[in-house]
């Protein structure tokens, strides 16, 4: 038929085709999109799964959303940093350095406080922490001076009780460099200096590690 319009396969479809009228979607509630956009900014959270949070949220109710809200305000008005560790505490001093049955002899110095909490929950290591802050980091222009390693070394120079200095940094290559740093200044003061092994994990295969774990595994051997 000389009428009939030609059928539209997806190869023929033009920019014109696939244009919608964005004047006609509309958002039905403005707050429920600001929560969107806030809850997107979280880490690992794109816009869906903020959606989703936000439509769970929406669902629940005043109670929960009233606590929510309010354990996020206590977050950020009540938590504060010890000022001997600088690890997050409700108090200052914190509780593991107010703590009198904590061995004051070994400090473990970790990047942040988020690793105290890994530490802690091993339930191996009773001493006390120094949280540095970060690691030195030339590419993010983050030299030795943005981190806690001043207060460090001021803790290890005024306590007389402490013998020990545990690195407990990730082993990247900033991990590597902030610990040579540490262990170079610390050869001034009369501690030793150790730090966590690295190697194998538990339940791991040999054929599948790679040669920079295996060979940090058999620098760090010990006796049977």
């Amino acid at each position: 038929m000389l009428n009939e319009k030609p059928h539209l396969t997806l190869k023929h479809l033009t920019l014109k085709h696939l244009t919608f009228n964005i004047i006609n979607v509309q958002i039905t509630s403005e707050y429920l999109e600001r929560a969107i956009e806030q809850l997107a900014k979280l880490p690992g959270t794109g816009r869906k799964s903020a959606q989703r949070i936000a439509i769970y949220l929406l669902k629940q109710n005043d109670d929960y959303a009233q606590k929510l809200a309010q354990a996020i305000v206590d977050l950020k008005e009540k938590v504060t940093r010890c000022s001997i560790c600088g690890n997050v505490s409700d108090s200052d001093p914190c509780k593991i350095c107010d703590n009198p049955k904590r061995d004051p002899s070994a400090i473990c110095v970790v990047e942040e406080f988020n690793d105290v909490y890994i530490i802690e929950k091993s339930n191996e290591f009773r001493g006390r922490y120094h949280v540095l802050g970060g690691v030195i980091s030339p590419m993010d222009n983050i030299g030795p001076d943005k981190l806690r390693i001043q207060e460090l070394l001021k803790r290890v120079g005024e306590d007389d009780q402490i013998n020990e200095v545990i690195l407990a940094l990730n082993p990247d290559a900033e991990g590597e460099a902030t610990s040579y740093y540490i262990n170079k200044l610390m050869k001034e003061y009369d501690v030793s200096v150790t730090r966590i092994a690295y190697g194998i994990p538990m339940g791991t295969e040999l054929e599948f590690i790679d040669e920079a774990t295996l060979s940090r595994a058999f620098a760090s051997r010990n006796s049977f």
